[in-house]
Formats: structure tokens, sequence, C-alpha cells
């Protein structure tokens, strides 16, 4: 395993136990079984490790509801599938989503809350994209008020599951199923909206500006050293090459990225690639 993969294993399993606060970089040195000096030569500090964690942790669950958003053809069970996606990754992450959503509650890093909000964002753009497939120009004036209660259902009832105790082994499909209902009704009821685009403009909805091709072409460089799959590796370098001068056909590229989309901590990049292509060719034609 790469030693930076293995740092961030290890702390990972200690900030589930103990929290952020009482883990020190000797407590995680230990545990990998390296020396401080070696620690440092992959993360300048404990900060740093962390805002690495929560990246790849957030990353993860956006990309996968990303990919259900954007791929899925039909309308039919999307909402459904929405919900699902969300569960199943807060479920495959307990641990890190229960102390991370604590953490954030109490923190004062700007870093982590900057980080936050922009993954909020990036959420909201994809809820929005989900109310307009589904249920279009009925829900023109309530679709940010629709957006925020879509957000809520998910935030509260992660809470459950987080907080409560109450299991994820419940059925989830029940859970889903009684969400899509509540959330129809709602879209098919409400006539008074509170929220609107100037709401939403000025709490800094839009995104800042695309990520520029030098920062993915820097991204993948820094993810090709962490790499031990040659699979992955050899697309993400074929990928590389193809973002500086494209001479492959959108459908090569498509296969190259599925090859890197499934593997845990190239998500994030896949996302960028996946969006910085369709761009690319959305503006050639």
């Amino acid at each position: 395993m790469v030693k930076k993969q293995l740092i961030m294993e290890k702390a990972l399993e200690l900030f589930a136990k103990q929290g952020f606060e009482a883990t020190s970089v000797q407590q995680i040195t230990d545990q990998c079984g390296i020396s401080k000096g070696a620690f440092y030569l992959s993360f300048k500090s404990k900060d740093e490790l962390i805002i690495a964690l929560i990246d790849q942790f957030i990353e993860q669950i956006f990309t996968d509801i990303d990919q259900v958003v954007r791929s899925k053809n039909s309308k039919k069970n999307l909402l459904y599938e929405y919900y699902y996606v969300s569960f199943q990754s807060f479920k495959q992450h307990t641990d890190f989503a229960n102390i991370l959503m604590k953490e954030y509650t109490q923190s004062l890093n700007e870093k982590l809350i900057l980080k936050m909000h922009y993954f909020d964002k990036l959420i909201n753009s994809d809820i929005l994209l989900l109310i307009d497939r589904i249920y279009g120009e009925k829900v023109k004036h309530t679709k940010y008020d629709l957006l925020y209660c879509i957000k809520g259902f998910t935030r509260m009832y992660s809470e459950l599951f987080l907080f409560q105790g109450i299991p994820f082994d419940l059925d989830m499909n029940l859970l889903c199923r009684s969400l899509v209902e509540k959330t129809n009704l709602l879209a098919q009821g409400m006539t008074l909206s509170f929220l609107n685009q100037e709401h939403m403009d000025f709490s800094g909805f839009q995104l800042q500006s695309e990520v520029t091709k030098e920062q993915i072409v820097s991204l993948i460089e820094e993810k090709v050293k962490e790499m031990d799959d040659s699979i992955v590796k050899e697309s993400l370098l074929l990928l590389q090459e193809q973002t500086l001068d494209q001479t492959y056909s959108l459908a090569i590229i498509k296969g190259l990225l599925e090859n890197i989309r499934n593997h845990p901590h190239c998500k994030w990049i896949a996302y960028l690639l996946g969006r910085y292509f369709d761009q690319k060719n959305t503006a050639e034609h």
C-alpha cells in the first residue's frame, strides 16, 4: 500500500475512535509503523491530513450521487435511486460521517468550512438537475424550496442513523420509497415559494469557475504517484495526455474514465475529467 494511503486509513481508524483533536500525529505514526519524518513527507500537518480525508469522503459521496443523477437515461425511479445512493454512501462511511458531522458543527477551521460549502453547492446543482428532470415546469416557482426539502430529508434521516442509534440494517427500500412519496406530495402540493434565484445568488449558490485543464493535469500527476493498480495508473496517464491534446474519440475517453471511476481514490478525478471533456466537446459542436 502506498504510504500516503496507509496514513489516511490508519488515521481514519483513530479519528473514528477518538475524534480529530484527541488524536496526535505520534499516535498516527505509531499506528502506521512509520517515523514522524515520513508522515510529514506526505502531509504538512494533521490539519492537511484531515482535509484530505474530508475531501476523499465527500468526493466519493458526491460522485456516486452525480453519476446517478446525470447518467440515468430514464427519470423513472431516479428520485428513489438518489435517496438510496445517498444513504448507502453514509452507511459505507458511518464512522467518519459521524465524526465529521459532529466536528463540523463545532469547527472554526476556515478551510474545513469553505470545503464543506463548496461541496454543498455541488450537491445543490445535482439536486436541481434531478428536480428539473423529474418535475420540469410543474415546480418552476417552488424548485428551490423543494431542493432544501430534499436536502433536509436526507440530512434528518441520516442523523437518525448516525446519532440516534437506529441501525442502517433497517429496510432501506422502505425508507427510500417513503421519502419519494413525501417528496412527490410536496412537489405536487406546494403553491407558495419562499426561496428564489436571488436567494441562491446571495447565498453564493453559483459555483466558482470550473477547474482548469492545468489543475486537472496536476491532480492526475499527484494521483499517479499513489497508484499501485497498473490498469488504473495507465488509464490516468492516457487521460492526462488527452487532457493536454485530445486525439482519441469521446467513446474511447469514456472507456478510460470507466477504468478509473470505480476506484475509491479516483472518483473525483473521473468526475472532473468527465465534465471537462463534455464541456470541451459541447463547445466544439
